[in-house]
């Protein structure tokens, strides 16, 4: 009974922890993605507010905390309500099993790449109900691109996650960090790790794959209608995606938390870490605003017709190579 109340605990303050660390994540990013963008397009960028505008974030987070959160008329007031909560906990569920370090993380599953992927598929659905509870068209019509748009690009995720876990055997995270001990799988599997990470800005919405909240056309998409910490929560929710994918791709690619040990400090691996899913977070703020915005046909095609018979094709190779050389997987 005491273990399981420790176990309990444990999981409690982790949830904490990652909750909070979703919030600076957001400040964090905010503020590098404006000045990113800033310098691409030639001009400084936030600079009144503090050294450089360094504080500027967290002052428009204490003016969104402040602002009401108006309900529309028409609107579904429940899933209205629900809808920006939902967004923010599929991604941090995930985090659970996600190993900052060879000691830092909260539980290791052994089909810990299965639940990340069964909680983050739950994100599409807060979508839907948001477009829907707002009765915008607008909000609608991104809440259905949103829908097809993920569904889509879901298949060559899961296509490029399963040429890993044919190599290694295992679901579970840590043990394909473990089995990276030689190699770093992204020199194994590159097509895989090229297929993923475009599939993963199509996953978090990011241009030049970013149709459901297309400014040009649908205002802001399926958060249209909301204001305040409501909106607040949704941009939460986004950064804290691309945190989770670029984490995602750590693990199954980059060799996760192993690097070059630091001496004298325990949690080296949660330093290397951490900053190889950086880098990842800026490639992406990079493209962003880099790539013009793709028509939706364009984007359904590119993923039918190249992502899924390339990454099938991927597989496939994967899948022939494990059989005919078993010894592939005892020399990684």
């Amino acid at each position: 009974m005491q273990e399981l109340i420790l176990i309990i605990a444990r999981a409690l303050a982790y949830a904490v922890i990652m909750i909070s660390f979703g919030f600076v994540n957001a400040l964090v990013m905010g503020y590098l993605e404006r000045k990113i963008a800033a310098r691409i397009q030639r001009r400084p960028g936030p600079m009144e507010v503090g050294p450089h505008g360094i504080y500027q974030l967290a002052v428009d987070g204490i003016k969104i905390i402040g602002k009401q959160l108006i309900i529309p008329k028409e609107a579904d007031g429940l899933l209205y309500r629900i809808a920006p909560v939902l967004s923010f906990a599929p991604v941090v569920l995930p985090f659970i099993v996600i190993p900052f370090s060879k000691s830092l993380q909260a539980r290791d599953f052994s089909l810990g790449l299965l639940f990340i992927v069964t909680i983050a598929s739950i994100n599409v659905l807060t979508i839907v109900i948001a477009g829907w509870g707002s009765n915008n068209k607008y909000s609608l019509f991104g809440a259905m691109r949103s829908v097809a748009q993920n569904i889509s690009f879901e298949v060559p995720v899961l296509l490029s996650i399963l040429c890993i876990a044919l190599i290694t055997g295992t679901y579970s995270m840590q043990g394909i960090v473990e089995a990276q001990d030689r190699v770093w799988f992204i020199l194994i599997q590159p097509l895989a790790f090229i297929i993923y990470f475009i599939a993963g800005l199509a996953e978090t919405n990011r241009n030049p794959f970013d149709l459901p909240e297309a400014e040009s056309e649908l205002t802001a998409g399926f958060h249209t209608e909301y204001s305040g910490f409501g909106f607040s929560l949704f941009m939460i929710g986004e950064y804290a995606n691309m945190f989770l994918v670029c984490s995602i791709a750590t693990v199954l690619f980059l060799g996760g938390w192993r690097g070059i040990p630091l001496p004298f400090f325990e949690y080296t691996g949660a330093i290397w870490f951490l900053a190889k899913v950086y880098f990842l977070m800026l490639v992406m703020v990079w493209i962003r605003w880099t790539f013009p915005r793709v028509r939706f046909d364009q984007l359904l095609n590119f993923c039918w017709k190249y992502l899924i018979p390339f990454s099938l094709v991927n597989l496939l190779l994967t899948a022939v190579c494990i059989k005919l050389f078993p010894l592939i997987r005892g020399m990684i």
